[in-house]
């Protein structure tokens, strides 16, 4: 029996106004989809909102993310 890869999504948005709309619903679709589609284990989902991506300061989800993997 083959070993399913194990992945872990991250979804991000920049600005508050960005994290009340659609996009991380999006993101997060898009990237369970292609899990599935690559056939990988889903082992953990992350989501930071209103972080900017130029540094990891403030970002705890991500960092939790990293502390898991």
């Amino acid at each position: 029996m083959k070993k399913r890869t194990k992945c872990y999504l991250y979804t991000r948005v920049s600005t508050s106004m960005q994290a009340d709309g659609y996009s991380l619903d999006a993101q997060r679709d898009k990237l369970r989809k292609y899990a599935e589609y690559e056939d990988m284990v889903v082992a953990g989902e992350y989501s930071d909102e209103g972080f900017s991506g130029k540094n990891i300061q403030g970002r705890h989800e991500f960092q939790r993310m990293l502390q898991d993997i």
